[in-house]
C-alpha cells in the first residue's frame, strides 16, 4: 500500500513538472501584449537607464523549460516628456543634452530624441554583449517594426531576440537554446499585440513608434485580429485589415 502511494505520488508530481512546461499563450493587458511562454512566466521589476540618462520603470517576464531561457523586457517610455519638462526646468546653461527650447524634434530635455533612439540603443546593448552576432535586419513582428538580432554566445549557446517598441513601451524578446538544440526563433514569432480588453491588434500597415506612438501620424487602421486569433470586430473605417506574412 505504501508503496502504491508512493507511486501515484511520484507520477503526480512528474506529469505536473512536465503540464509546467508545456506552451501556453500568455496575454498581459497592461503591456498590451501576447506570446506563448512554456508556462506562466515570472515577473521581476526593475528600472532601466535610458540613452540621455533618463531612468525608466522596466519590467521582465521569464520563464525557463529546461536549459532554453525565454524572456520579454518591457521598458515604459510612457511618461518620457514629462520628464524632459521636469529636467529643462533646471538645465545648467549651455547644457544642450537638457535645454527646455531643443525643438519638437527632440523635445524638452531631449526625451523625444531618447524615445525615437530606443530600438537601436537597446539594439546596441546587446551587441555589446559576450558573443558573435550571427544575423541582424530590420525586421516586424506583427506589422510593429523593430530589429532582429542572432547571435551565438561564447558558451555557444544561440539568442534568437527582436527589439521593438509599441505605445511608447520598448520590447525586447529573447529566446536562448543550448548549443545543438532547434533554433528558438518560434518563441519571438509568436508575438502580437493586444488592446486593453485583450483583443488581439493587427495592424493595416507598419505601425512605427517613432511616427504613430509619438502622435507625429495617426496610428494605421487595425481590426481585431492579431496573431493567435480569429476575425474579431470590424476594423475602423478604412477597410478589412490588409494580409500579410505569418509572422
Amino acid at each position: 500500500m505504501r508503496m502504491t502511494v508512493l507511486v501515484v505520488a511520484l507520477l503526480v508530481s512528474v506529469c505536473g513538472s512536465a503540464s509546467a512546461q508545456e506552451w501556453d499563450l500568455y496575454t498581459n493587458l497592461e503591456d498590451g501584449f501576447k506570446i506563448n511562454f512554456p508556462g506562466q512566466p515570472r515577473v521581476t521589476t526593475g528600472t532601466y537607464n535610458s540613452q540621455m540618462n533618463y531612468t525608466l520603470p522596466m519590467k521582465v517576464y521569464s520563464a525557463q523549460k529546461g536549459q532554453e531561457r525565454y524572456s520579454v523586457t518591457v521598458v515604459d517610455y510612457s511618461d518620457i516628456q514629462q520628464m524632459g519638462v521636469e529636467r529643462a526646468k533646471s538645465c545648467p546653461p549651455g547644457n544642450a543634452n537638457c535645454r527646455p527650447n531643443a525643438g519638437a524634434a527632440l523635445g524638452s530635455g531631449y526625451a523625444l530624441h531618447d524615445a525615437r533612439g530606443a530600438i537601436v540603443y537597446a539594439t546596441f546593448q546587446m551587441l555589446k554583449r559576450d558573443a558573435r552576432l550571427d544575423y541582424m535586419a530590420w525586421e516586424w513582428q506583427d506589422m510593429v517594426e523593430g530589429h532582429l538580432v542572432q547571435q551565438t554566445n561564447a558558451d555557444k549557446s544561440r539568442t534568437f531576440a527582436w527589439i521593438g517598441m509599441h505605445n511608447n513601451k520598448l520590447f525586447v524578446i529573447e529566446g536562448t537554446v543550448p548549443a545543438g538544440y532547434p533554433e528558438p526563433g518560434l518563441f519571438q514569432q509568436s508575438l502580437g499585440w493586444v488592446d486593453k480588453d485583450g483583443n488581439g491588434i493587427r495592424y493595416q500597415t507598419i505601425y512605427s513608434n517613432s511616427y504613430h506612438g509619438l502622435g507625429v501620424y495617426p496610428v494605421p487602421a487595425y481590426g481585431n485580429q492579431g496573431r493567435g486569433r480569429g476575425a474579431g470586430a470590424a476594423p475602423p473605417a478604412g477597410g478589412a485589415p490588409a494580409a500579410g506574412r505569418g509572422n
